[in-house]
């Protein structure tokens, strides 16, 4: 049996959770502090930028990887160009607040640059939705890159909730990887980012010790799509079972945007009308947020994925059946928030 994977798993969490120390200590010694405002739904200030350890030991763990053949070449170029790029931009903005048209640019030609290397959406998944051809496949994967890669900036707001969503998504997708018999670098890769990202979310967990800023939320995002996607196209997981892994941050996030969108809001400004945002107000507290969506996935939509998994020519059965419900308690927070 190889252990070189499990040991760098486990070296991966141990060193994101130091370096994650490390930052905060230094956010505080200069004063990088978050700041409540009137979108935040925190109180008190609280060190920024903690996500740098995620990515700083998970870059660590693949080229390791890479260095015993257990992840080809051309996945870890992806991870660290685009991942790189996807961090240097959030570090930047986190430190000064960028053009959303500059932050869109940025994530596009990461996007576009993952597809050249990797292959966008595989075609026999594009063909049980009626589409056919390797241009809208990769038209597609630059689209799903993209939105993935803003995701977990749009729903990083509340203490702990993006951490765990990424703990959530890359664990349960490197098991359904690994039950199918998918490649057995990408499973690992998955387990060090998972590592990573819990060892993250030892300070992040409500009451959170520091934030993870933009450097952690859109490289999560976008690495947590690269993998998914290249585990689509070298494994036998169809693509559905991605959306269902990530439903709450996909269905939230889509909803309120369209919703903000057709009111005319600036859909690309801070706010905090997220369904899970108007529910931790609700409930005055971040933890029961955190943990009903940690519920929600384990009991949910983790048996959905195993099906879809299982059944792939059932994928999109499965996606719906999965997301459906999720539409409707979106709208729950707002029913409760004009009945009060």
């Amino acid at each position: 049996m190889n252990w070189i994977p499990f040991g760098v798993v486990t070296a991966t969490g141990i060193l994101s959770m130091k370096l994650t120390g490390v930052v905060r200590y230094f956010a505080i010694r200069r004063n990088l502090l978050d700041v409540p405002n009137l979108r935040s739904s925190h109180t008190s200030p609280t060190p920024r930028g903690g996500g740098i350890a995620i990515v700083l030991s998970f870059f660590a763990s693949i080229a390791t990887l890479a260095v015993f053949e257990d992840v080809e070449t051309r996945l870890l170029i992806t991870v660290l160009m685009g991942g790189g790029a996807m961090a240097f931009i959030g570090f930047i903005d986190d430190h000064r607040s960028l053009r959303a048209s500059v932050r869109l640019g940025v994530h596009l030609a990461a996007a576009i640059c993952a597809v050249i290397l990797l292959g966008g959406i595989p075609e026999r998944a594009l063909e049980h939705w009626g589409l056919h051809g390797a241009l809208i496949g990769g038209v597609m994967g630059v689209l799903a890159l993209v939105w993935a890669s803003n995701l977990f900036n749009f729903m990083d707001g509340i203490d702990g909730i993006a951490g765990s969503e990424a703990v959530f998504v890359t664990a349960a997708g490197a098991w359904l990887n690994w039950c199918r018999g998918g490649d057995a670098g990408l499973t690992a890769a998955m387990l060090c980012i998972a590592a990573a990202s819990l060892g993250f979310l030892r300070w992040n967990w409500p009451p959170a010790e520091i934030f993870m800023g933009d450097v952690g939320s859109g490289f999560l995002g976008f690495i947590v799509a690269v993998l998914s996607l290249a585990a689509s196209q070298r494994g036998p997981l169809p693509f559905e079972v991605w959306g269902i892994l990530g439903g709450v941050f996909v269905v939230d996030a889509t909803i309120t945007l369209l919703r903000r969108f057709v009111r005319g809001d600036r859909w690309y400004e801070a706010h905090s009308t997220h369904a899970y945002q108007r529910l931790a107000r609700r409930w005055q507290a971040h933890l029961p947020v955190t943990l009903l969506v940690s519920a929600i996935n384990l009991f949910w939509l983790l048996p959905w994925a195993w099906v879809a998994a299982s059944t792939p020519l059932y994928a999109r059965y499965c996606l719906a059946g999965a997301l459906t419900p999720l539409i409707a308690l979106i709208f729950f927070p707002s029913a409760a928030e004009e009945k009060a």
